[in-house]
């Protein structure tokens, strides 16, 4: 039988293995955008903001507790008074500590 030690790890390990496959996807996603230029530069926006908190829970250096205050104060602001470069980013933000959050449950 396992320790809850052993779990935890294993839970943690699986975490920062999930962030770090999204933070591939997000990262080729954000590149292709950037080449593509014109009008999915939007995209570009919206994957690029994602890969610094990828990267941090990936690393195992997420702190839960200020990203849901980030989550919190990002829902906050987004607005349609927004660019649409703003709107991306900030959708980009709320979506990637949204999954974090999620999936550290």
């Amino acid at each position: 039988m396992k320790s809850l030690i052993q779990i935890l790890t294993e839970v943690k390990e699986t975490f920062e293995s999930f962030a770090t496959v999204r933070g591939k996807g997000a990262a080729k996603i954000s590149e292709n955008a950037e080449q593509k230029g014109g009008l999915a530069l939007l995209t570009w926006h919206h994957f690029k903001v994602k890969l610094p908190y990828y990267k941090k829970a990936a690393e195992g250096k997420l702190n839960m507790e200020d990203a849901k205050k980030e989550y919190e104060e990002t829902y906050k602001k987004i607005s349609l008074n927004m660019t649409q470069t703003e709107f991306q980013r900030e959708m980009g933000r709320l979506e990637v500590l949204g999954e974090l959050l999620i999936r550290n449950k």
